[in-house]
């Protein structure tokens, strides 16, 4: 069934959190809609697929296998499959992401 959503209200900002809601869950992939207070983080992790970050509002620093990238609102990148990669807001940040399972 088609939907029209407000992804800036679907997570919005909490103080000294990370906030998640799912958008889409499929079989093959799903789109995680992600709201994080300035300073919050996702630790080193890697996933066995392959993940694109677009970036919604605000800025965050993404290190994927140890090299720095400062994201602001606008810009996308590519999470590669078995990288490690870490994301820290450098202020109020709000991404969408999305996992691609092969």
């Amino acid at each position: 069934m088609a939907e029209i959503l407000n992804l800036g209200e679907l997570a919005a900002y909490q103080e000294n959190a990370v906030v998640s809601s799912q958008v889409l869950r499929a079989e093959k992939g799903n789109v995680t809609l992600f709201a994080f207070d300035k300073g919050q983080e996702l630790s080193e992790h890697s996933t066995p697929f392959d993940a694109l970050v677009q970036v919604l509002d605000g800025k965050a620093e993404i290190i994927i296998s140890g090299e720095s990238f400062p994201m602001k609102k606008g810009e996308t990148i590519i999470l590669p499959a078995d990288e490690p990669h870490a994301i820290k807001a450098t202020e109020q940040f709000k991404m969408l992401l999305t996992m691609i399972k092969a």
